[in-house]
């Protein structure tokens, strides 16, 4: 059975769809027809933009900034296939701005005079210029600073779009002239409200079944413009096609490889998320980010690093073997390579997931290095020193000294920090795992200590 067909309905929302490309069933334009299809599905107004509710809908951002008639400039950041361009290109045409697109991957300091020139004899005529420039953060330092003139005077309304963040990676000058707005990546209910819009446009339903049509939304990545090209060649597969499986699908169309870039951005976020989940005891999360790092081609000795640190700063004395275990998973890796050992890894993730956790060292570690830089260069106590020669002996090195296995359960009570510094307490362990006995262990010394003061 040929699947069915879809017109487009007139009754539908215009932020569903958008104007049908030709009657149902009619073939495209001759023009049209060899335009990608996620090209002719492009929004014709703000309002049919998808995903992005909280900048273009009846509260969004930029809704109520063209309300107020004031359009700033502005830096576009989010992932690839969510509207940058399109709503670029749309703010232009509201706003009644001459749109002109640049790429900074293309383009030169003589495109950006050439583009400043043209919009100051455009200004000169009665009109303002939004000047477009995509994947903004590849131009330098310098190249960004010579936005700052033509943006600070009117010139132009800047939005350059970017997949990095600005933070990072645009100069705060800049940044301090620009509004800097997020996309999000699309949701479920956006991508299928853009493959919704495919098939009214084509007048034709994917051949997929329900199962598949969940994957194909899945493979997307929240990347509408991927979407749409996957549907592209879905509606080119014959009319009289049964409808696809998910089996059938995955060997039609390649999955979008995530998103990971291992100097940038998504190489922190995914760690941090890693580092969190471990914190907060939760073993799938865990697993699931590193899978995610794995997948995007994360080094595994990155990874095994950072979890030899989370056994020291966040395990600790808790749990003692905690630190030891890191090394030889690390060191397992090492010797058996991937992806043998990468079980190794996943193993620790889970160990240090659940095991209990103490920060009471690096808490402490912290106190002491304040301690030392505020203290400088005090000498330890003199009962405390070696006395090699009678000269040091005669200073009174050493003197004093209570040897403590000779003392009174294996602890003498002396102080040890330095003369003139009051005695500080620096680690406080937890009752959580293996630091509960020895913060029993302390309460008891920290009584002989008082105990033996008292008889001095």
């Amino acid at each position: 059975m040929p699947p069915r067909r879809v017109p487009a309905d007139p009754a539908a929302p215009p932020d569903l769809f958008g104007p049908p490309a030709a009657a149902p069933g009619a073939p495209p334009p001759p023009d049209d027809a060899r335009r990608p299809l996620a090209d002719r599905l492009r929004p014709r107004a703000l309002e049919e933009v998808v995903g992005q509710d909280h900048l273009v809908g009846p509260e969004g951002a930029l809704t109520r900034m063209l309300a107020r008639g004031s359009l700033a400039s502005l830096v576009l950041w989010g992932p690839p296939g969510t509207g940058k361009t399109t709503i670029a290109r749309l703010l232009a045409e509201r706003a009644g701005l001459a749109f002109v697109p640049l790429s900074a991957v293309f383009s030169g300091v003589a495109d950006l005079k050439r583009a400043f020139d043209e919009a100051r004899r455009r200004r000169a005529a009665g009109r303002g210029t939004l000047l477009f420039v995509d994947e903004i953060h590849r131009f330098n330092r310098a190249q960004q600073d010579g936005f700052l003139p033509v943006v600070e005077d009117g010139t132009v309304t800047l939005v350059g779009a970017t997949t990095e963040n600005p933070s990072f990676e645009l100069n705060g000058a800049l940044l301090s002239r620009c509004q800097v707005l997020v996309l999000r990546r699309l949701d479920d209910e956006a991508l299928e409200r853009l493959l919704a819009r495919a098939e009214a446009a084509t007048g034709r339903a994917l051949p997929v079944d329900e199962a598949a049509r969940a994957a194909l939304r899945a493979m997307a990545d929240g990347d509408g413009r991927y979407l749409l090209n996957m549907a592209e060649q879905l509606l080119a597969l014959p009319e009289d096609q049964p409808p696809l499986d998910t089996a059938a699908l995955s060997a039609l169309l390649a999955r979008r490889a995530a998103l990971y870039d291992r100097d940038r951005e998504e190489h922190y976020n995914l760690i941090s998320a890693l580092h969190k989940s471990l914190r907060g005891s939760d073993p799938d999360a865990a697993l699931y980010w590193l899978a995610r790092m794995l997948q995007g081609g994360e080094d595994p000795r990155y990874i095994a690093r950072r979890l030899t640190r989370f056994a020291a700063e966040d395990v600790g004395m808790a749990d003692p073997a905690a630190l030891p275990l890191a090394i030889a998973a690390w060191e397992t890796y090492e010797r058996l390579g991937s992806p043998e050992g990468e079980l190794a890894l996943a193993q620790l993730v889970v160990h240090l997931a659940t095991a209990p956790r103490s920060n009471a060292v690096y808490v402490a570690f912290g106190a002491a290095m304040r301690a030392a830089r505020e203290t400088g260069s005090l000498m330890p106590p003199k009962h405390i020193l070696n006395a090699p020669t009678r000269l040091m002996r005669e200073l009174g090195y050493g003197s004093g000294y209570a040897y403590d296995h000779d003392e009174e359960e294996g602890f003498s009570g002396q102080d040890y920090f330095p003369e003139g510094m009051r005695r500080q307490r620096f680690y406080r362990p937890t009752d959580r795992g293996a630091e509960a006995a020895i913060a029993e262990r302390l309460r008891h010394w920290e009584a002989l200590r008082a105990k033996r003061a008292r008889r001095r």
